[in-house]
């Protein structure tokens, strides 16, 4: 039954349930609004000061018109349509500070992912209580919200996390209109119009190829100019460093129960580093770069190299001697160890979700005498087709002081400059 409704910048009034109402007012959604959709990009693009909590209603509201267009179809049950809108709800629930920036040292010293944490919120807090009442099942939705529920109709999964998502539609519109940039400018209406089931599975109605091929490009743009912005991953990379130093002494990762969790949000982790401040060793340079954050002063990039590549060994070599490069660069460079940097940044080059274990075509269907026949994008779309893959930034930063010096000294270790490293934004 309806609530109300909620005003938003990207879709207008996002309807509102009774049941999704009390979702909304648990503490751990609230706890969302502490937590900053981009991380640290807000120094790079002032307006990108939204949360996962917006993103979270934005991803419900874009599940919900694809859960009614496949009722429509006669793909799901009205009540089947309800558990899709809340599991999007939820999906992002399990956040911690500053999104992804934490999740990389949590993933690193405990193998615990986001969606790891969210499904045990969902089933041990006052999350729970509230599904139950309306007589739902907490463990049902917990799976559900990270696109893993085992049921007859898969497609359910995919609505939250596939390729073409409810998830990355939001993300796409919402990020691009709080960044300022254009490349956001989807037009979602069309995709979800033409979604439907073809052998069990979504897939998106050849007559949108252009909408899609759309979606595909404003996604892959807003890698290259917002997530991975060398400004953007500067101030990131500050971050990770600090969190990793400061957990040492302050055991941000160790937390015992989901209660602890919850406590984590961007304003307390910001504040407890620098509260570290008259520390000593590690602990002083944790507070010292989340100092610099406060004041913006960021460290500068001295090398870059863009790859494309399909064959991750070579990365996964770099991010396992990442910290063996960066003190052999601070050697030959004789800058500070604690201040050179190595950025590896990597995504698949398409919309992607986790189940798929690498970047796969996205699915499509055309309209034959003898009904729809799945199709795979890439198969129509010269676009779609070179971007199957994976996208990796190298990225070397130091302070401006040392930046000549880790210039030449990068060189010499990875060699092959590219003209981007000539410059410091």
């Amino acid at each position: 039954m309806r609530w109300g409704e909620i005003k938003d910048p990207v879709h207008g009034y996002i309807l509102v349930t009774h049941l999704e109402k009390e979702l909304i007012d648990t503490p751990e959604f609230q706890r969302l609004r502490r937590i900053r959709q981009l991380g640290a990009a807000h120094l790079t693009y002032p307006g990108a000061e939204h949360t996962r909590f917006s993103h979270s209603l934005g991803t419900m509201h874009v599940a919900g018109l694809m859960a009614d267009r496949l009722v429509n179809r006669g793909w799901l049950e009205r009540d089947e349509a309800v558990k899709v809108r809340v599991a999007a709800l939820l999906h992002d629930v399990g956040h911690g500070p500053f999104s992804h920036i934490f999740e990389e040292v949590l993933m690193a010293r405990r193998d615990l992912s986001h969606e790891d944490i969210g499904m045990r919120i969902i089933r041990e807090t006052s999350v729970a209580d509230v599904l139950k009442e309306y007589g739902l099942d907490p463990r049902e939705i917990s799976m559900l919200s990270v696109g893993r529920l085992e049921c007859t109709k898969p497609y359910m999964n995919q609505v939250i996390a596939s390729q073409f998502s409810s998830d990355i539609m939001d993300f796409i519109l919402r990020d691009s209109y709080f960044t300022g940039v254009k490349y956001g400018n989807v037009d979602i209406d069309r995709l979800v119009d033409s979604v439907d089931v073809v052998d069990g599975k979504l897939a998106i109605d050849l007559a949108a190829l252009s909408a899609l091929e759309s979606f595909v490009v404003a996604r892959y743009e807003l890698f290259k100019a917002v997530y991975f912005h060398r400004t953007v991953r500067a101030a990131a990379i500050m971050l990770v460093r600090a969190i990793e130093y400061a957990d040492e002494e302050l055991g941000f990762t160790e937390f015992k129960d989901v209660e602890e969790y919850l406590k984590l949000d961007d304003g307390y982790l910001m504040s407890s580093i620098l509260g570290l401040e008259r520390s000593s060793g590690r602990l002083g340079v944790a507070a010292k770069l989340c100092c610099m954050l406060r004041e913006r002063k960021l460290l500068k990039c001295a090398y870059e190299k863009v790859l494309h590549v399909r064959d991750r060994f070579r990365i996964q070599l770099l991010e396992r001697d990442r910290r063996r490069i960066e003190e052999e660069i601070s050697e030959l460079s004789g800058a500070d160890r604690d201040y050179v940097l190595i950025d590896v940044s990597t995504a698949v080059s398409v919309p992607y979700y986790t189940a798929q274990g690498r970047p796969e075509d996205i699915p499509v269907f055309e309209r034959t005498p003898s009904g729809k026949v799945r199709r795979m994008l890439s198969e129509y779309s010269p676009i779609v087709k070179p971007l199957i893959g994976y996208l990796d930034i190298v990225r070397v930063y130091s302070l401006p002081k040392d930046l000549e010096a880790v210039r030449r000294a990068s060189l010499k270790i990875f060699g092959g400059e590219t003209p981007a490293s000539r410059f410091s934004y």
